[in-house]
This record gives structure tokens, sequence and C-alpha cells, in this order.
């Protein structure tokens, strides 16, 4: 009988790949994170090189996909030039980028290497519609949705009447970071309220920023909508949220290999929860406590964002965003994110096996569990 391989034996022979832009932070942490496995430190496969088709994989590496994003000539190369904040573009930028990660799959798959991002799930991942649609078929709790074509704002404002929707989210199918997201709702006597980091120019070009701002005059919002609605909307209910010390709150809980692994709480004055648009980390323990309270416990919270993750079998890490009603009482998810493992300096839940790890170092550790696996199996 063959020995059993032990981890140190298994853990040399792993050698990654990551398909990411050099000296991001991204790439730099995931890197810190093998190295302190005591592995080779990974080969940096640069978007820039990925675009341009120079590149290729070796038998056995392992292969990350990380973001493109931060990189202003990357940025371009996918969105066919113009300003990297420009919002407008996403349709291109989603056909460019979702084209490029099946490429990259195709030349792993013929090197002999294993990827560990599914491409088939990176392209629903990065387009809300058919995530939420998963979601849905598989009976994940996800806000209610506009299910037709929205073409532009005399379409959207009818849809919303009549699925007697007054407070919305207006997202651009395919982006991210709360990219062009704008919160619409309307109040009595013709009212209306756009929330949004969208900065529209004099020519109406449209621009991401990061300061919120407000919308109400119906013709500004109008021009939004209708410069977005070129490159796909989603359209979710706005959702009642959760507080905490009089801001709205939600969770972002990254799943890795299944199993939900880190939280934090997003806290915000603005509709817009993401920790660039000034949002802050709030207390995970008071939200632990608070759904004990609600008579749900915290395994409702890593449960449904487990759930939401296995609908994406393919691939190793997804960042859930999970939207917690008034009260703390029930749950849905909002969006799946591939690249939501960025949480510096969070460590692992407490029973998660990763409770002295970071979200990279828990990647890796999984990798390396997998392997061992493997390595069992074929012994």
């Amino acid at each position: 009988m063959s020995p059993s391989p032990n981890s140190s034996t298994v853990g040399s022979d792993v050698r990654f790949a990551v398909v990411g832009n050099p000296g991001n932070r991204r790439v730099t942490m995931f890197a810190d994170a093998v190295r302190s496995a005591g592995l080779p430190a990974p080969r940096i496969v640069a978007w820039r090189d990925v675009l341009r088709g120079a590149y290729g994989f070796t038998p056995g590496e392992i292969v990350r996909v990380d973001s493109p994003g931060e990189d202003p000539e990357v940025d371009r190369e996918l969105r066919g030039g113009g300003d990297p904040t420009r919002v407008e573009g996403s349709a291109v930028w989603y056909r460019r980028f979702t084209g490029a990660v099946r490429e990259v799959a195709r030349a792993a798959a013929e090197a002999g290497a294993t990827l560990l991002d599914d491409p088939q799930d990176v392209a629903v991942l990065f387009d809300k519609r058919r995530c939420h649609a998963r979601l849905l078929a598989a009976g994940v709790p996800v806000p209610p949705a506009l299910t037709a074509p929205v073409r532009g704002w005399d379409d959207l404002r009818e849809q919303l009447r009549a699925a007697r929707m007054p407070r919305a989210f207006v997202k651009p199918a395919h982006g991210s970071s709360a990219s062009g997201v704008i919160a619409l709702e309307f109040g009595g006597q013709g009212r209306l309220r756009a929330t949004t980091s969208v900065e529209r120019t004099t020519d109406g070009r449209l621009f991401n920023s990061l300061r919120v701002r407000r919308y109400e005059d119906e013709r500004e919002v109008a021009a939004l909508v209708d410069a977005l609605a070129g490159d796909g909307l989603q359209v979710e209910r706005w959702l009642p949220k959760a507080a905490q010390h009089g801001r709205a709150a939600d969770l972002r809980v990254v799943v890795v290999d299944g199993r939900a692994t880190h939280a934090v709480v997003r806290t915000s004055r603005s509709p817009m929860t993401n920790l660039h648009l000034g949002g802050a980390r709030g207390d995970l323990d008071a939200a632990r406590a608070a759904t004990e309270a609600a008579g749900l416990g915290w395994e409702t919270v890593t449960g449904i964002a487990e759930q939401a993750a296995a609908c994406f079998p393919g691939t190793l890490c997804v960042g859930v965003d999970v939207l917690p009603g008034t009260g703390w009482r029930r749950f849905a998810v909002g969006e799946v994110n591939a690249f939501g493992d960025l949480l510096p300096r969070l460590t692992g839940l407490p029973g998660s096996g990763a409770e002295e790890q970071d979200t990279y170092a828990a990647q890796v550790a999984a990798v390396l569990r997998r392997e061992r696996h493997r390595a069992t199996a074929a012994a």
C-alpha cells in the first residue's frame, strides 16, 4: 500500500499562478498568504498580457483569476477607451472580460493547470439579471425584481407603477462596487428622489464619484436612467434594512469552498453601504446578538450565504451581500460577488476554521485541503 501523503509533501508541490494586475493590493495580499503558508510565491500573469494573448500556464499550476480593476490600461482595453471612471460601456466591458476568462480557462485546460474560477460561473456573477434568476431558481431569498427588460425612464416608471414598487434599486446589469446604482424613491404629489454616486457632466456623460448625491429633478433622473439602460438594467424592490446606531446596515459574508468564513457589517447614512462610498464597518457582535434576539440565530445568515454560494460550485470563493430586514427578522441576498474577498485585516468567524486567517489565507488553506484529499484519493 502506498503511504498516505502528508500536508508538507502536498504543500511543496502546490504552485499558484494569479491572473491579476501586478502590484495591485489584491494580488499582493494573496501572494503574502501563499508565502505565509510556506509555498513558493505565485507566478503573476498580468491582465494586460492576457488581453493581448501573450501568456500561458504550466502543467500542475493552480490558477486564480483576480479582479482586472484599478489599472487604467487594462480598463481601456476592456472598455475600448475612455475614462475608467465612466459609467457607460459596461456591456462592452462584460463581453470582453468574460471572453478573456473563457480564454484563460481554455489555456489552463490545454496546459494541464487547474482553474479556481469557472468561466460560466463568472459570466453569471457579472450579470446581475442572470445571477438573480439563478438564486431565485435555487430558492435563495432575494428581493423581488422586474422581469421585463427596461428600455428607459418612461418604461421604468410604468413597470414600477404596475409592480407597485415605489422604492427600487436600479442597477447596471454588469456594474460592480455600486457603479451606476440608483436608489429610487417615489413620494406623494409627484415627489421623486434618486440617490447615487453617479455624476452627470454638462455634456451628458456619466462618471462614478466617491460622493453620494441626490437628484430630485425628473429630467435629470430620466437622463441618468436613459443613459444606463442601453447596457442593461436590473431593477429590484428596495427592502427596508436593519440599522445600527441610526445607520442602514447589511453584511458582506465571504464563503470559501462552501463555508462562510468571514463577515463584516457595513453601515451607512445613505442607501449604499459600500465602504468606499462613505460606509463604515459596523459591530458584528451586535449583529449576531440581534439575530439571536429575533429568534433566528447567526446560522440563518451564514446558511443563506452558503446557499447562495452553492449556486456557483465551480468557484472557490465568493462574497455574498446579505440584506437584513428591519429588526434583523428576515434576510435576503442582494448580490453575489466574484471578487468579494477584499477585506483587509479581517480574520475568520468563530467556528469557521479560519479564525486566525484573513480571506486570502483561508483560500490558500482550502486549496491545500483539496490537494491533500486529491492526493489521498489517488494513493
